[in-house]
């Protein structure tokens, strides 16, 4: 509705005459570069497969561990149908670990422990998942596997104890994909009719030559590519290798796109960066335990990833473990904030419980189709932190028809005090904002701001309705579903260390420390800096933009706006200081606009584009070399208009 700039982006001054940056129309088609902050006129982040929405399902690790059978797996399917959960989006039928039996020599083919499932037992002799995955299928459903990019599953290394692990040669009890890919991909999804494979990496963290096991001549020894207490010592790109194989495989045999990859990294190996650019969805933590703090580790390792999420490849906390321990029936108030939380991050939804034991209570709590509708809505916008402490933290998502979804969670277990700001939410203080309890159904209207009592432990979930801040656009922090941090600047990836440090179950206080975990640190984030700070150029604050470091790059989808705003410069909390910033806006590889080199210090400049007809707006922020630790640079106020 209007293209002026905001109220503190017209007051800015810049050093001599230059408060606008120049604006630029290249004529030039685009040239290949290997240079990956030129631009690439196209959206890299991953969109193949079925993942346009966060999968739904059930997954059979947290309810048995290894300790699977078609039994357990078909009474879960039909309770799924039965309830009406089927109707309400949960279709995957996951079998994790514990299905094998061995990988037959010398032909390498994978043998199911028929004793387990025997629809697998075939007349020649050989066994196949085809007869299950066919029941699935007749009943609506889809079917999901698992394995291990190595050699040997994370079951085998570190919970030998389990049920149902492989059985004979070292070589027969090789089950994971390394040196078999292709192979077990076919076998899998074209021979075996799968339609999801989660694909762990214990196999190629844990068995050096050092491990007692490949000392007995239990396994074979495979030199670690993965330290999951150090992103600094381990292989990154030879991890990502790895997983692109199977991602190449897995599109090879499913050129119908009917497919999801989960990439089960635990958070390890810089996969932050990466996995976005290579899988369906992607595990940003160690497993999740039913407590409380295991549940609030899980969600703080994808909370600040907003920007690392897109629809076709999803931040994945882990399953629930709504119905266990902390989350179990007696336990209402933090399965519904389990449950609210996973949904505000548009994490994959896949029940971790063996629903032969749920009651009516648990069931109605997953199939709540006002809470479900937040995390499948199409816009595919993962919640933003509007408010980031240790007690309260409010998490804000915009939707598709331009309402908002909020929740405010409690993280103590003690009643507390929130406010909410229309500010939180990108709305005018000055006008009606109506809220609806998506658990309750009740209604309440305030403006400016509103004052909540929370129980422990407890999460308030509401849509909002409210008359936007910024008429006639939205701000890039706003749908980071539709910005991708192609290059994020990022050059030595560190650990996170906003994420609450919980007890490791496995672990507990044998170890002399928790240390933080998953690489991270220093990525792009909507509405802060990359280290969590507030955007701020020379004094002038932003409540609204996209913090990034220098020499990045940031893909944005326009959905047929006629303008880019922005005010930019380095933010104040710079720490090297020595290389000037230029910012460039580019439109399907165009260059639109580029301010001068701006220094530390300076006041911050505006940059604006004409992006009409444009569908692929890229946004660079480059230093004149490259720097171990870039500065962070701000996109203050960035936004789409009309």
């Amino acid at each position: 509705m209007t293209n002026r700039l905001s109220s503190s982006s017209r007051r800015l001054v810049t050093r001599g005459a230059l408060l606008l940056a120049v604006a630029m129309q290249a004529v030039a088609p685009l040239a290949a570069s290997a240079d990956p902050l030129d631009p690439t006129a196209r959206w890299t982040a991953y969109a193949r497969g079925a993942a346009v929405l966060p999968p739904m399902g059930w997954a059979s690790w947290n309810a048995f561990n290894s300790d699977i059978d078609e039994e357990k797996v078909l009474a879960s399917a039909r309770i799924i149908v039965d309830s009406g959960l089927a109707q309400k989006g949960y279709r995957y039928i996951d079998i994790d670990d514990g299905w094998w039996l061995r990988r037959n020599q010398p032909d390498g083919r994978m043998v199911i422990r028929a004793a387990k499932f025997p629809s697998a037992r075939l007349p020649d002799g050989r066994t196949s998942f085809r007869p299950l995955t066919d029941r699935l299928h007749a009943m609506g459903l889809k079917a999901g596997i698992y394995s291990d990019i190595g050699r040997n599953s994370c079951g085998q290394i570190y919970t030998s104890n389990f049920a149902n692990q492989p059985e004979g040669s070292v070589a027969e009890r090789e089950v994971g994909l390394y040196g078999h890919v292709e192979q077990d991909i076919r076998l899998y999804f074209q021979e075996w009719g799968f339609d999801l494979i989660k694909v762990d990496g214990c196999g190629i963290r844990g068995l050096p030559a050092s491990n007692p096991l490949v000392r007995a001549g239990v396994y074979r020894a495979l030199d670690p590519l993965i330290d999951s207490d150090s992103v600094g010592a381990t292989d990154v790109a030879a991890v990502r290798r790895l997983y692109q194989q199977v991602g190449t495989a897995i599109e090879s045999v499913k050129p119908d796109n009917d497919f999801i990859y989960s990439i089960c990294l635990w958070g390890s190996a810089d996969v932050r960066s990466w996995a976005k650019d290579v899988g369906s969805i992607s595990r940003t933590s160690e497993d999740i335990s039913p407590k409380w703090s295991r549940m609030l580790h899980n969600l703080d390792s994808a909370a600040r990833r907003a920007l690392y999420a897109h629809p076709g490849s999803w931040n994945d906390p882990d399953m629930l473990f709504v119905g266990s321990g902390d989350f179990d029936a007696n336990h209402l108030v933090e399965a519904r904030s389990h449950f609210s939380l996973w949904a505000m991050l548009n994490a994959p939804l896949m029940i971790g419980y063996d629903l032969r034991k749920a009651d009516r209570a648990l069931i109605d709590l997953l199939g709540n189709s006002r809470v479900i509708a937040l995390n499948q809505d199409p816009a595919g916008n993962q919640a933003v932190l509007a408010f980031d402490s240790d007690e309260v933290s409010i998490f804000v998502k915009a939707l598709s028809n331009g309402d908002r979804a909020v929740a405010i969670l409690n993280r103590t277990s003690a009643p507390i005090e929130a406010t909410l700001l229309a500010s939180h939410m990108k709305f005018l203080p000055d006008a009606d904002i109506e809220l609806t309890d998506v658990w309750r159904g009740g209604h309440s209207r305030f403006r400016g701001q509103q004052n909540f009592a929370l129980g422990a432990r407890e999460t308030l979930l509401f849509t909002a309705k409210g008359t936007r801040r910024l008429a006639g656009g939205l701000y890039l922090s706003e749908q980071p579903g539709s910005v991708n941090p192609a290059i994020d600047g990022v050059t030595v990836p560190e650990a996170e260390p906003m994420i609450y440090r919980a007890l490791l179950p496995w672990l507990g206080t044998r170890a002399s420390r928790e240390p933080p975990r998953y690489g991270g640190w220093g990525g792009a984030q909507a509405d802060a800096t990359p280290y969590g700070q507030q955007l701020t150029i020379s004094g002038q604050r932003y409540d609204t933009g996209i913090g990034v470091l220098a020499n990045s790059r940031l893909e944005v989808r326009n959905a047929g706006y006629a303008r880019f705003t922005a005010t930019v410069g380095i933010d104040q909390s710079a720490r090297d200081r020595s290389q000037p910033v230029t910012f460039t806006v580019y439109g399907d590889g165009k260059l639109l606009a580029r301010t001068p080199p701006l220094r530390f210090g300076e006041k911050p400049v505006a940059i604006a584009a004409d992006v009409r007809g444009v569908k692929l707006i890229e946004l660079v922020a480059r230093a004149p070399t490259a720097m171990r630790f870039p500065d962070p640079v701000v996109w203050g106020d960035a936004a789409l208009r009309r």
